[in-house]
């Protein structure tokens, strides 16, 4: 008995080490959410590359100039006529490495690389498809393969993007609208995702080495069974990214606006935005509409500031080379993140609502002042109640600002110029372990409704809660809000935040508005407005008031908001 009850007791020792075992590996080999995402969150900027043979007409087709990687699409180009650009496709220019230190020199940590979009083409050497670039093309070389060993070389995070559902090639692949214009492309839906996508997936994830993103786009036509077997794929690769975007609510680690910054960000998830440079994803040549460096940074800011990443995107011309403006503009971001960079990498969103001269980020006991708008009297005003115990520039940190604290603000006494052309950074100590912001005089106070949807209630809308909604009654187009924040306050900006779709973008809406405030007894104009489903901060002049009314005039859709918000001036 004495032998069996030690047997017992050493069996059940075992067991809890082998338990103990596997935990430390699970812990070690498949990290949760949050392991997995911490590089992603301190990274910040990345590089998007849109390449492929989109690249040879570079935007022209026909008399038309305004195509990108859409041109098949757009122009309905057959199977036959569009595939023949393979034959010409032979980048002799391309270098993956420079591509790798052009994104290392403008400040980016990661890269995502279009190894197949929707005209079908594979970047990459394929045994599913021998519509590829090595067996395809006179080129002859996997550039996903130069791309993925650039990215080891230099300590760059390698992503890749991935058309799952859209292919205008292969039989079977899906197309926007279902506007099906070559008869030799019909085919089954399934039978492309399992003989096509499912091995040129496989292929990606097992033959690059550590894939650190997966970007699926447009999901038309995807099932659940479809969606679930990717999804499947990547149990094997637990510390692969991906996005919201591979179909039938499945969901991601990422939400994805695209060529919009939303006006609050998606607060408690991870989110990324990703835009172009110009209007076009693929290289253009007859895009001229380039938006400056100081345009750039002021978006990777503003990004920032309400807890995203920013993607950007360049398209390389048919030889290989990422355009020369495009070049400029990344080194001169660059140049402003080994200066700024701490206030960019690493940071948490900003702890204020508004502010009417830049944006902020935030990194423990620290605030980092992006300042847009220099004040022409050299008072900027902090809506901060917390005791400041140190202010400078990051250009310049041996010179300490001079700071009055007025009430609950603080006013940073500034020189007569900005110390850069673009955005000069403020660092910011302040006592305390989470800074104390004024909040917008409007939380929490009493709306009125001329209608209201009995599903919901005003209440949504002031409780600093974008999840909560109110609705206006159905069919009434024209719904009016109106807010008493019960003691007259300096108005400067309105915010509007629509309710997001299931995927985490558009609601779809189109919503016209108009804000007034009452003087008197007479209800006076502010602004007039039009939201899109992805809400809006709008400034205007500096309004003293204590009653405001917010009227909608939709043409089509029932007015709705998660939350409306008016912001003091300061």
């Amino acid at each position: 008995m004495r032998m069996n009850r030690i047997n017992a007791g050493f069996l059940t020792t075992v067991i809890a080490l082998l338990m103990a075992t596997n935990i430390f590996c699970q812990q070690m080999n498949v990290p949760n959410n949050e392991q997995k995402m911490q590089w992603w969150k301190e990274a910040k900027f990345g590089m998007f590359i849109h390449w492929g043979l989109y690249a040879l007409p570079a935007g022209k087709w026909g008399d038309k100039t305004t195509f990108g990687e859409w041109i098949m699409y757009q122009n309905k180009i057959p199977r036959s006529t569009y595939s023949k650009l393979a034959n010409q496709f032979n980048p002799q220019q391309f270098n993956a490495e420079e591509y790798v230190k052009l994104a290392k020199s403008a400040g980016q940590k990661y890269l995502v690389f279009t190894t197949k979009h929707h005209d079908g083409f594979a970047m990459f050497k394929s045994q599913a498809s021998n519509y590829n670039i090595v067996d395809a093309t006179p080129f002859k070389r996997d550039v996903v393969k130069e791309i993925a060993d650039a990215c080891r070389k230099y300590d760059m995070k390698f992503g890749v993007y991935y058309s799952q559902a859209q292919d205008w090639y292969h039989p079977g692949g899906a197309i926007w609208n279902n506007t099906e214009w070559d008869s030799t492309h019909i085919g089954n839906m399934d039978k492309y995702i399992d003989e096509i996508v499912i091995p040129q997936v496989k292929e990606i994830l097992s033959n690059y080495g550590d894939v650190a993103v997966l970007w699926w786009d447009t999901p038309i036509g995807m099932t659940k069974n479809m969606s679930q077997k990717l999804a499947d794929l990547l149990k094997s690769y637990p510390n692969v990214i991906y996005n919201n975007r591979l179909g039938a609510g499945m969901g991601g680690d990422l939400e994805t606006p695209e060529q919009f910054i939303p006006a609050t960000g998606f607060p408690g998830k991870n989110w990324e935005v990703c835009m172009t440079m110009n209007d076009n994803w693929g290289y253009n040549a007859w895009d001229e509409k380039w938006k400056s460096s100081g345009e750039l940074i002021k978006k990777l800011i503003d990004v920032t500031s309400k807890g995203g990443n920013f993607l950007l995107n360049v398209g390389p011309n048919s030889d290989g080379v990422i355009p020369e403006i495009c070049q400029q503009n990344l080194h001169e971001i660059g140049q402003w993140l080994k200066i700024n960079g701490e206030a960019i990498y690493n940071t948490q969103a900003s702890p204020f609502p508004y502010l009417s001269w830049g944006r902020a980020t935030r990194n423990g006991q620290k605030l980092y002042l992006h300042i847009f708008d220099w004040p022409e009297n050299g008072k900027l005003v902090l809506p901060l109640k917390n005791k400041i115990k140190r202010a400078v520039f990051l250009a310049n940190n041996k010179v300490n600002i001079k700071i009055t604290k007025k009430n609950d603000v603080s006013i940073l006494n500034l020189p007569v110029f900005s110390p850069d052309k673009n955005v000069s950074v403020i660092e910011v100590e302040f006592e305390g372990l989470t800074p104390e912001v004024l909040e917008a005089p409007s939380i929490n106070k009493t709306i009125i409704a001329s209608s209201c949807d009995s599903a919901s209630s005003t209440k949504a809308l002031t409780d600093n809660n974008n999840k909560t909604k109110w609705f206006a009654s159905k069919g009434d187009n024209k719904a009016s809000l109106e807010i008493d924040l019960e003691k007259t306050y300096q108005i400067q900006a309105l915010g509007l935040i629509e309710i997001s779709s299931a995927d985490g973008l558009l609601n779809k809406s189109v919503q016209n508005f108009e804000l007034q405030y009452l003087d008197g007894n007479v209800w006076k104009k502010i602004i007039n407005g039009r939201i899109n489903g992805s809400g809006v901060i709008q400034e205007f002049d500096v309004v003293k008031a204590q009653r405001f009314k917010l009227i909608f005039n939709n043409e089509v859709d029932v007015p709705n908001l998660a939350e409306w918000t008016l912001y003091r001036a300061n």
